[in-house]
């Protein structure tokens, strides 16, 4: 039986330090079978790498999201390179471009996310994109850096024409809650032109939480409402999304 595949989580994040445990021992029984834990600043990166050793069906992703690549030197970097070939890690990520916070200068984000995509390339990981407000600059240091290379652009937030060229490029779309909203109709348009083979299923909980959920902590738990949507969308079921989704992430992942 098929068994949602989670291609986005943070459950280091401080809102699961009451309760962690006994939510990852549900998984299972809530139909969730693997879950990718993703790191995002520079603390989290050898604790998502120990985190996943607990818990079979659960692997991670190390890199540092573009709001905190101030905090990378070569000495860091190299540090970074060790982790990615520690056990269960299964991909370089989050890496990418966010020019909504601009926390880091433009400059610094697009050498660190460079960096990070060589990294991938030299170890022969997919990667995971972060990409907010950065639209044009991320397609151009994918065209130009990415060639090759295999992932996902998380939680996607452009149009379903920008979402077409990254599938070209054979790349997978993260769809999260935000399909569920009703105010989401870029995103539902997405859903519709891209193949199911190209889609994952992802929170980025304990954000953006689907409806009826919105604006609670989410977890993967909530994943049946995001496969639902995307299933009404395409004109299929939901156990139909679950069941590809779920083969799109072995693949990529490589589990």
């Amino acid at each position: 039986m098929a068994m949602i595949f989670e291609s986005h989580a943070h459950y280091d994040s401080h809102q699961f330090d009451e309760d962690r445990e006994v939510l990852l021992g549900s998984m299972q029984e809530n139909g969730v079978g693997t879950v990718v834990n993703i790191c995002a600043d520079w603390d989290s990166v050898t604790e998502v790498v120990e985190m996943v050793q607990n818990y079979p069906f659960m692997y991670s992703a190390v890199g540092l999201h573009p709001d905190e690549v101030g905090d990378l030197d070569e000495e860091r970097f190299e540090f970074l390179k060790t982790q990615c070939q520690k056990e269960k890690v299964v991909a370089v990520g989050e890496i990418g471009l966010d020019y909504y916070w601009d926390n880091e200068s433009h400059d610094l984000q697009k050498k660190w996310f460079v960096r990070q995509l060589e990294l991938a390339r030299e170890l022969s990981l997919p990667v995971i994109i972060h990409s907010r407000d950065a639209a044009e600059d991320t397609l151009q240091i994918m065209k130009e850096h990415a060639q090759g290379l295999r992932g996902v652009i998380h939680c996607f937030s452009y149009s379903k024409e920008l979402a077409e060229e990254y599938v070209k490029m054979g790349f997978y779309i993260g769809i999260g809650g935000v399909v569920t909203f009703k105010n989401g109709k870029k995103l539902k348009e997405v859903a519709e032109v891209v193949p199911l083979e190209r889609i994952l299923l992802e929170t980025d909980c304990p954000y953006l939480a689907p409806e009826p959920y919105r604006g609670k902590r989410n977890s993967s738990i909530y994943i049946p409402h995001i496969a639902q949507a995307i299933a009404d969308i395409k004109g299929c079921t939901c156990e139909e999304v679950v069941a590809q989704t779920e083969a799109n992430g072995k693949e990529l992942f490589n589990i």
